[in-house]
């Protein structure tokens, strides 16, 4: 079992930044692949960055990649996401996920969710 914990959203005005950190317990750390979704009101869950288990391997949605970098601390068993230039848009509840998998990180098929945490951008 793996318990994670996602912290450090927040309201931010448009082309500020923020660090999600994703804290991760019960289990050894360093041998799941993470990665981050998100969800908008009235939308579906989108993927937004996954990370392999040893951080050797990321992959971005297009909607964020150039904007937003994933990266991981196996010696504190977290995950971030360091956004930068915030839109509107990626306004959104974002999830941390754990997969022994890469591949079931970019389907959704995750092995285990933290419970959110979120993100507005507004002016």
């Amino acid at each position: 079992q793996v318990q994670l914990v996602e912290s450090g959203g927040g309201l931010v005005q448009p082309g500020g930044s923020l660090r999600l950190s994703c804290a991760a317990s019960g289990s050894i750390f360093s041998i799941y692949a993470m990665g981050w979704y998100r969800q908008a009101p009235g939308k579906q869950r989108e993927w937004v960055a996954a990370i392999t288990s040893g951080g050797g391997r990321t992959n971005y949605a297009d909607s964020v990649k150039g904007r937003f970098t994933i990266s991981r601390d196996n010696a504190k068993n977290t995950v971030y996401l360091q956004m930068n230039s915030l839109k509107p848009e990626d306004t959104a509840v974002y999830y941390c996920n754990a997969a022994l998998r890469y591949s079931d990180l970019l389907t959704g098929a995750a092995d285990y969710w933290g419970q959110g945490t979120q993100v507005t951008v507004s002016s």
